[in-house]
């Protein structure tokens, strides 16, 4: 799994013995058989031994997967018949002890039938139930891990956690431990992380990482560390197809740089990232767009009405939008996502649109601001222009951003309605520009069949960012509208 070695530096040390442990429905049995998988498609012998499932189950799972298990040997280990006789089990000697005893030579029978390369061992919770004690249980791994050791053969064990949840034996015998979590949110679909809780002599990354079981098997996406993905490029401005929104940023917004546009609902947060998309895709480059809160046939639709034809984009190539749906996606899935538009396709024009489904997708707010920061790192870093849309609560007067990333961005556009000579019109400013110099004016804008025009500076209004300005000199600046 190129996810998995990717946290772990190279995969699973040869030779050693790891703990792969985590609640029922994790997705224990699915990894370990892709372990398998792998060195059976390398040449080497694998071998399963289950305790807990039949042969039949762990068919059934792999066919579900459309995977076969040709070079595979499974070994269900069931316990012996004269063990479940009733006069044994009445016996002065605990059933326990010669169950243990007896599983302990099976085991070490399969593998000597088989002489394996790879084993996995299904799981320790039976044997814990066995030995009954701590004492006992830790001198019957060990004695597995010494065995496994002279073989020189790779050991994954898996421990379903489903028993003395606080018992550490596994974690300081074996050389490392991958622990799996599912987390179940008030709304959607369970959510998967995975982390290393240890591996000796390895430097691996940290931290928690998101993982799906789709149907092909378990797909992990690494957390993104901004840090090692640094490229060089040419910084250069960048234009949109506005010559007012230009004029407006000083010029446009440069390559490797993110721009935030915040303002309420219906203002055209949306419709001015469009101008920026078609200004790449006219520059002959590619671009794409994550989309969260708009349906992507009416977002067509509506963008031809302001002559942007996205369709025509998509269909030349130049143009990924993929719908993004909250309740489904974890937040590594899309950095993932985004990842795969920069590196495979070349996009160097990314857009999330909004900020507030993103946010439903995570809804630890330091955790979002932290995997934001280093989302737009990462973009900056490969010479991607970045922009995020921000609805902000209310209409007019006071608004409130969910969650704060001004700071995150190098550029912050804002988007006002206000009311002038009894009419609800719409305002743009650029309040923060880190790369360059910018207009501190506020411009009135309007949206129609020829996109976004923007008029002159506001210079006879007072408060146009509250929503209801004063007038101070003569109403020129205004967009004459239809009626005017």
């Amino acid at each position: 799994m190129v996810g998995l070695d990717d946290i772990t530096s190279g995969g699973l040390t040869r030779g050693r013995l790891f703990l792969l442990e985590g609640s029922p429905g994790t997705g224990k049995t699915t990894i370990a058989t892709q372990f398998l998988r792998a060195g059976a498609e390398a040449g080497e012998r694998s071998l399963y031994i289950t305790l807990s499932e039949t042969e039949d189950e762990l068919r059934a799972g792999a066919e579900s997967h459309g995977w076969n298990l040709d070079g595979i040997d499974l070994f269900e280990l069931v316990p012996p018949e004269s063990l479940l006789d009733e006069e044994q089990q009445q016996s002065l000697l605990y059933s326990s002890d010669l169950e243990l005893g007896e599983t302990t030579r099976r085991i070490f029978q399969a593998f000597e039938q088989t002489n394996p390369q790879r084993v996995v061992l299904d799981s320790l919770s039976e044997i814990r139930l066995l030995a009954q004690s701590s004492l006992r249980y830790r001198r019957q791994i060990l004695a597995l891990k010494h065995y496994f050791a002279r073989s020189g053969v790779t050991v994954l064990m898996l421990d379903d956690l489903s028993s003395e949840a606080n018992d550490r034996t596994m974690h300081s015998v074996a050389h490392g431990v991958i622990r799996l979590e599912e987390l179940s949110p008030e709304y959607g679909s369970e959510r998967r992380r995975m982390r290393v809780v240890k591996y000796r002599g390895q430097r691996y990354r940290g931290g928690y990482h998101d993982f799906v079981i789709d149907t092909g098997g378990v797909r992990v996406f690494p957390r993104l560390v901004s840090a090692e993905h640094k490229t060089d490029f040419k910084r250069e401005v960048l234009q949109s197809e506005s010559m007012g929104l230009n004029a407006l940023l000083g010029g446009g917004v440069e390559r490797g740089s993110s721009t935030l546009i915040l303002g309420p609902a219906g203002t055209g947060k949306s419709l001015l990232t469009l101008t920026f998309i078609a200004g790449a895709i006219a520059r002959g480059e590619q671009a794409a767009m994550f989309v969260f809160d708009e349906e992507l046939g009416l977002l067509f639709e509506r963008a031809m009405g302001v002559g942007f034809d996205l369709q025509a984009m998509v269909d030349s190539k130049r143009l990924l939008i993929e719908q993004v749906d909250a309740a489904q996606l974890t937040p590594g899935e899309l950095s993932e996502k985004v990842r795969r538009c920069v590196e495979q396709n070349g996009a160097r024009t990314v857009v999330i649109d909004s900020l507030n489904g993103y946010q439903a997708a995570m809804p630890e707010e330091n955790a979002l601001v932290l995997h934001m920061h280093e989302l737009l790192q990462y973009l900056n870093r490969q010479g991607a222009s970045t922009f995020l849309t921000v609805a902000q609560h209310g209409l007019v007067g006071d608004m409130k951003a969910p969650v704060d990333v001004t700071y995150l961005a190098d550029t912050v556009i804002l988007l006002r309605y206000f009311e002038a000579l009894g009419r609800v019109r719409r305002a743009i400013s650029v309040i923060k520009k880190r790369t360059s110099a910018h207009e501190d004016t506020i411009r009135e804008y309007r949206i129609d069949k020829n996109g976004i025009t923007l008029g002159e500076p506001l210079m006879g209004f007072q408060g146009v960012l509250r929503g209801v300005p004063t007038l101070l000199g003569e109403t020129g600046q205004l967009l004459e509208t239809d009626g005017d």
